[in-house]
């Protein structure tokens, strides 16, 4: 059972929540971090609070059904934070989830108190918006650097330290004083320790580094320690601190509000766009998995800028081509229109388009009842070579005979 005095309330009125959750902190203290471990505690003492309020019936973990969860989803929805804000979907989201593997472990494990069934389903669980990192731009990541130039030799050194490597900050507060190594051809580099994915790895260190770290020695005069780089009094940085020097540096900048990990994603993107290729970027990083790195892929990928101006090019040929617009007239085309669909009429022209049949072409002088006469004769004549001129050979027919019928007449 959690011996927490926070544990206090549920435990007296409902002992077996208390022992259950218990059991499984102690579990997974075995296989985690300290602070995953705490982040689980949290959320299932928010939970066991709530619940022995909202449902005092409610006495073992197995008692836990759909409805409660359900209950629960619209309080945390409409929960705030100590500021007065609403809970962020990545909160909701990270307290919901850690109650779904709490009910799954159980289970899995055959453990007497598990529920029949996870009533949490992943349905539950928010979606997540996925923004690109924040990081500053070139403009902004100079005008930053040149900043820290301007701080004292501990705050210039932690900046440049994590603008340069990329380290988290939980890493760089945790670098031991043996980090600085060298090997084979006489390259520096900088053992970062086991942090956030439990694996450790070796960074080149930046001839720059290797000064500033040299003359903050010189300056400080630290003691003998366990640590690479501490503080005045000889104690380890926190990155409460560094977040603070950070934003120092920011503000002296004139960048508004900086965090430590921005100046991480800050030089992978820099690194991406300068051609460095994304196995060496998560090396540098300490990236387990590809999809991590793709991130920063996402940000600046050649690839499709390359593709995307290639296509620009040809599409602004096609915007310089000047196609005629439907207003803009051309000569040449109506002078060939004119040609190919003008018939000569009794009283004046059709300009129906060649290709298209008409039902009523020449309709009256087809009709049996259409008469004509020697006066007529001119306009039949001049439609007759009009339709020949033309290479209308059937009007041409027709009109011939109506100037033979009005010969006659």
């Amino acid at each position: 059972m959690p011996r927490d005095e926070r544990w206090a309330a549920i435990a007296s009125h409902a002992p077996n929540i208390a022992a259950t959750c218990g059991n499984y902190l102690d579990q997974v203290a075995v296989v985690l971090r300290p602070s995953s471990v705490k982040s689980i505690d949290q959320a299932l003492r928010l939970f066991c609070s709530w619940l022995i309020d909202a449902d005092p019936t409610v006495a073992s973990v197995a008692g836990i059904g759909r409805r409660h969860i359900e209950d629960y989803k619209l309080v945390l929805a409409r929960s705030e934070t100590h500021r007065g804000t609403p809970l962020k979907p990545t909160t909701i989201r990270l307290r919901l989830g850690m109650l779904r593997v709490f009910f799954e472990r159980l289970i899995e494990w055959d453990h007497p108190d598990a529920p029949l069934r996870n009533p949490i389903l992943s349905f539950d669980l928010p979606k997540l918006d996925e923004p690109l990192p924040k990081f500053l731009d070139d403009e902004q990541a100079a005008a930053f650097m040149a900043a820290a130039k301007r701080l004292d030799p501990l705050r210039r050194l932690v900046i440049e330290m994590l603008a340069r490597t990329g380290m988290r900050v939980g890493e760089f507060c945790a670098l031991a004083s043996d980090a600085v190594t060298v090997l084979g051809d006489e390259t520096v580099w900088l053992r970062v320790p086991v942090g956030k994915l439990h694996n450790d790895r070796y960074i080149p260190l930046h001839p720059i580094l290797i000064e500033l770290l040299e003359a903050w020695r010189a300056h400080a005069r630290p003691g003998p320690s366990e640590w690479l780089i501490t503080n005045a009094k000889g104690r380890p940085l926190d990155r409460h601190s560094v977040s603070r020097m950070v934003a120092r540096c920011a503000r002296i900048a004139g960048i508004g509000h900086v965090h430590p990990h921005q100046l991480r994603h800050t030089l992978a993107t820099q690194a991406v766009n300068r051609g460095m290729s994304l196995e060496a970027i998560a090396a540098l990083l300490g990236h387990k998995s590809p999809r991590m790195t793709m991130v920063y892929a996402r940000i600046a990928d050649r690839t499709v800028a390359d593709q995307y101006y290639n296509v620009a090019e040809a599409v602004e040929a096609l915007y310089d081509a000047n196609p005629a617009l439907p207003g803009d007239i051309d000569p040449r085309a109506m002078a060939r229109l004119h040609a190919e669909h003008h018939r000569l009429l009794g009283n004046g022209y059709c300009t129906r388009p060649a290709a298209l049949g008409c039902e009523f072409e020449a309709v009256c002088e087809r009709c049996a009842h259409y008469q004509t006469g020697p006066e007529f004769i001119p306009i039949l004549t001049r439609q007759r070579d009009h339709a020949t001129d033309h290479g209308q050979h059937d009007r041409a027919d027709l009109y011939t005979d109506l100037i033979n019928r009005a010969q006659g007449a």
